[in-house]
């Protein structure tokens, strides 16, 4: 039973520390929606997609409305449309992104995930169909969301998708040069990518999946914040890092059964099977609801500075230890994302030049993601782009996590100009991006980067 210092707490965590259900996504497997043409593919898609999801945006908020826990987004994250592209010509990936982008509208929702190819060891004709698409896919839809696996710890890092990727994204920002390269916020390059999360712009379903799943995303670093902050001001700053790495861990607690229990009330509803929660603090631009804030509460006073890997550390453990104790659900990342332009202490932190392109890799080596709504200079190069991903996908496979790159060539922009993306996507100062062009010839190498050796552990 919950005592009443846990009620006011749990009120305290809806009302004034930004506690919410980030998303609400439909996980749904369109394997079936394979057709003779491109048009058939579309119809199919459109009824399957409006059928299932149809009543889900009704659905989370009448749910959420009941327990006074609001449900930002809701979404789909489909399987592979990779697949549904095989022995389909070059108009077929547009048609039937638009005939996605058609479906979300229908069914009002925010996003849909899975326009995606998983290619860590090699590439179909259909995978290389929507990779090459891309830039007219993401320029001309809007709902529409991406995501490439170059990288996986069996198969080591497939360098020629990596090459490919760095041209592609500087293709997809100078599509959408109108309003800043924001294109490439709809897509992310990963190792080792999730087969159940419900965070855009990564989300898809994976082959071992059931038909159909609810997967939650529930974020709240603006709590975790201030429950460190009391708990230092309780203790009159007399604490130690193991105990504030407990209170993470508490914290986390409670805010996964929150989201618990709206994605099972959510699920039953829509005769749905349950899948995953997430418990990833993934922040927005709104003042305090940062995991930079976190970081400062834990004695970083300057982001970037030396011990911002060891706290990142430190909090990613915590968030999963509380949230696995909470659930036997749990699944998607779960951890601390660090997404620079959607985070405002983050944002500041580039701005004022403590947190720099080489040491917000350094943080990406302990935290949930990557280099996540990164800003960099339009006239980086398309082999540096590559290599900066290489980079991050090595940390991925060598150390078995999943790693992953959202990085924005800012068309026209140069190094600390600000841009703003809007919404709850943020603004940031362009990031410099130092030695562009010196690891060309790598680049071009190209074929693939070996499994390492911890791959042998079956």
């Amino acid at each position: 039973m919950l005592n009443t210092d846990e009620i006011l707490t749990t009120i305290e965590m809806l009302h004034a520390e930004h506690l919410d259900v980030r998303a609400v996504t439909l996980a749904l497997n369109v394997n079936d929606c394979a057709a003779a043409t491109a048009d058939g593919v579309c119809q199919k898609l459109l009824t399957k997609i409006t059928s299932v999801a149809g009543k889900l945006v009704q659905t989370c908020d009448r749910v959420g409305n009941k327990y006074g826990i609001p449900v930002i987004n809701k979404r789909i994250a489909l399987s592979p449309v990779s697949i549904l592209l095989a022995g389909h010509g070059k108009t077929a990936p547009l048609k039937i992104a638009q005939a996605l982008d058609k479906a979300a509208a229908a069914c009002g929702i925010d996003f849909v995930g899975g326009f995606s190819a998983l290619v860590h060891k090699g590439i179909t004709p259909s995978e290389d169909l929507l990779i090459r698409s891309l830039p007219e896919v993401l320029s001309q839809t809007r709902q529409v969301c991406s995501s490439v696996n170059v990288a996986s710890r069996k198969a080591g890092i497939n360098m020629n998708a990596v090459k490919m990727m760095g041209s592609i994204i500087r293709d997809i920002a100078f599509a959408t040069e109108s309003i800043r390269g924001f294109g490439c916020a709809k897509l992310v390059v990963f190792a080792n990518i999730p087969e159940d999360s419900p965070f855009m712009a990564g989300a898809y379903m994976g082959a071992g999946e059931p038909e159909a799943t609810i997967n939650i995303g529930v974020s709240g670093p603006g709590v975790v914040s201030s429950a460190l902050r009391r708990f230092i001001e309780l203790h009159d700053g007399n604490v130690t890092l193991d105990q504030l790495a407990e209170e993470i861990k508490i914290t986390s607690f409670r805010v996964t059964r929150v989201g618990e229990l709206i994605g099972r009330e959510v699920a039953r509803e829509l005769g749905i099977e349950f899948g995953i929660v997430d418990l990833s603090l993934a922040p927005t631009p709104t003042v305090g609801d940062s995991v930079g804030e976190i970081l400062k509460a834990l004695g970083i006073e300057k982001i970037g500075a030396p011990g911002s890997t060891a706290a990142v550390a430190m909090l990613n453990d915590a968030v999963k230890k509380g949230g696995l104790f909470a659930s036997s659900s749990v699944g998607g990342l779960s951890g601390a994302f660090i997404p620079v332009s959607e985070d405002s202490a983050l944002a500041e932190a580039v701005g004022k030049g403590s947190l720099v392109l080489e040491k917000l890799e350094a943080m990406t080596s302990v935290c949930s993601v990557g280099l996540d709504m990164v800003a960099i200079p339009g006239e980086t190069r398309a082999e540096t782009i590559s290599a900066i991903i290489a980079d991050e996908m090595a940390i991925g496979v060598i150390n078995n996590k999943t790693t992953a790159v959202r990085i924005i060539p800012v068309p026209g922009a140069k190094a600390g100009e600000v841009v703003d993306f809007g919404g709850l996507f943020g603004s940031t100062p362009v990031l410099d991006v130092r030695n562009d062009g010196g690891s060309e010839a790598f680049v071009h190498y190209g074929g693939r980067i070996p499994a390492p050796l911890q791959s042998l552990g079956n």
